[in-house]
């Protein structure tokens, strides 16, 4: 059982490889990039309590050597503080422009070593082996690396594509539920965003891949891949279309930053609480129907899954201040917040033409609610 997705970038293409158990065999995959036999890992402390071993042995079989950095667990390690540290590290290790980093963590383990990849030498190169669901179906795909700042979530970063991407879906079965329907959020957004009958095969399979079905977890990881690669491939620098796969990431980095990018909200948790605003938003402002929020919801509650500001523990600023939030965002241009509305389930697109008086009622509403 493996499925293989391709990025298509011309002369920096590379292989998304989908199985079980890839960590027992990853040195076949590693090996044939290496000048020298020996690589640098990037991990946090929780993926190496699980894990790394097993890379280790992985490598080892092809007679690969590693040196590993070992930093925190959680989103506040995306700064400015560990970014020093991560590329200071590299270069005590004598990590030439010819080896190779691997990023072995969730999606800030990703980020984190992929810039750090993008700037040491200016530009080395990186595998990403991501050990959540979400980093399986989003940050590893694409070449988006970067840190928080204070002003906002990913704001310091540059776009740098891996050689390659391994996504073992045995890994899956360590992560506790809640990281599981964290980065279930991001799958579910790809069938919100563009592809109706990928949502509705996940209505009817989604518990299924859940609970553990293997084969239903790798269709999950090889659709969301493909349909992102397919965009990056078109669109590498989001100056268009790519926008689409931030469909619920302006409500989702706001909450995430008055939350302090803490466990009181992950960014999946965030993700799939902003979809669900951004299907109200768009049935406020008449361009979908109103069933489409709903079933948005609905869907997600039958998962388990957070979808609204009452699902967030503690209090909350007000709606003025969550959209001052928002005007931090990547995608604000002149001034002007960009949005991804939806006309429908599968039929998202971006839009600055948003009444944000509707955006502050729609908030204002569900802060009533939590």
């Amino acid at each position: 059982m493996q499925e293989t997705v391709n990025v298509d970038l011309g002369n920096r293409s590379y292989n998304i490889e989908i199985a079980p158990d890839l960590l027992a065999v990853a040195g076949t995959y590693v090996a044939p990039l290496l000048r020298r036999p020996r690589v640098a890992i990037i991990t946090d402390e929780n993926v190496a309590a699980l894990h790394l071993e097993r890379l280790k042995l992985g490598l080892q079989g092809e007679g690969i050597s590693t040196t590993t950095l070992i930093l925190p667990a959680g989103e506040a390690t995306k700064s400015w503080d560990n970014i020093q540290k991560s590329v200071e590290w590299l270069l005590s290790e004598k990590i030439e422009r010819d080896d190779i980093l691997i990023a072995f963590g969730g999606g800030v383990i990703g980020d984190l070593a992929g810039f750090a990849a993008a700037i040491l030498r200016r530009g080395i190169r990186f595998v990403q082996i991501p050990t959540t669901l979400l980093a399986q179906v989003d940050s590893s795909v694409g070449g988006k690396t970067g840190i928080n700042s204070p002003h906002g979530k990913n704001l310091v970063g540059a776009f740098y594509q891996p050689q390659l991407v391994l996504a073992d879906v045995s890994v899956q079965a360590t992560l506790s539920k809640r990281d599981y329907l964290a980065g279930y959020g991001e799958v579910a957004k790809y069938g919100l965003l563009g592809d109706a009958e990928f949502f509705e095969w996940l209505e009817t399979n989604a518990a299924d891949a859940a609970a553990g079905d293997v084969a239903k977890r790798i269709n999950i990881v090889r659709h969301s891949c493909q349909m992102k690669a397919d965009i990056v491939a078109r669109d590498e620098h989001e100056r268009g279309e790519r926008a689409l796969l931030n469909l619920g990431h302006t409500f989702g980095h706001a909450l995430e930053a008055a939350t302090g990018y803490s466990d009181r909200l992950l960014h999946g948790e965030g993700v799939s609480i902003g979809t669900a605003l951004a299907f109200e938003t768009s049935q406020r402002l008449g361009l979908c129907s109103q069933e489409a929020p709903s079933r948005v919801r609905q869907h997600f509650k039958s998962m388990g899954m957070k979808c609204d500001l009452a699902d967030i523990a503690g209090e909350l600023p007000d709606a003025d201040a969550l959209i001052a939030l928002m005007g931090q965002d990547k995608k604000v241009s002149g001034g002007i917040i960009a949005f991804i509305m939806a006309r429908g389930i599968g039929e998202a697109f971006v839009t600055s033409e948003v009444d944000l008086s509707v955006v502050k009622d729609v908030l204002q509403e569900a802060l009533l609610q939590a």
